[in-house]
């Protein structure tokens, strides 16, 4: 049996992560699409594509290397009219911090042709982002120094 719509535009989805393809991304996303963070107690507000397009195109700068790897993924087909996709997936990527390592569960919510993807839902392992991001924050504040006397000292020798 040929993949359904909706778990070839998942499995587009990764590749694109996996090629840093922002506007390929973004591009199954409906104009309303939000983007719903979880577990809850991270507090954050829903993304709309465009605030998502921009945050990927900042983490494009500080993730190099990026890599997807799809662990697992489940159709429910049970609802022709809203089919979805669940995905357990694990991420690494190098950054000014070192090696970044994550586990999400992304759940995607389909339009009817399964081609466009209406809302999400995304776990991800807050604890390592607890501990990581604070590390890279610090790291990129370090690598901006270094630059920024690097130039100033080509500067001088001007």
């Amino acid at each position: 049996m040929p993949d359904s719509p909706q778990k070839r535009t998942a499995l587009a989805l990764v590749e694109a992560f996996n090629r840093m393809d922002v506007p390929a991304i973004i591009a199954p996303r409906t104009p309303s699409c939000l983007r719903h963070f979880y577990p809850s107690a991270m507090a954050q507000r829903p993304q709309d594509t465009t605030t998502y397009a921009e945050s990927l195109q900042s983490l494009h700068a500080i993730f190099r290397n990026f890599s997807l790897t799809l662990d697992e993924l489940i159709e429910d087909s049970s609802n022709p009219k809203r089919p979805r996709i669940c995905m357990w997936l694990s991420a690494r990527a190098d950054t000014a911090a070192g090696e970044y390592v994550n586990e999400y569960v992304w759940l995607l919510d389909f339009d009817e042709s399964g081609e466009r993807i209406v809302r999400t839902k995304e776990f991800s392992d807050n604890l390592m982002a607890r501990d990581f991001f604070p590390k890279l924050k610090e790291a990129m504040g370090k690598e901006r120094e270094r630059k920024a006397a690097a130039t100033e000292k080509g500067n001088n020798g001007l």
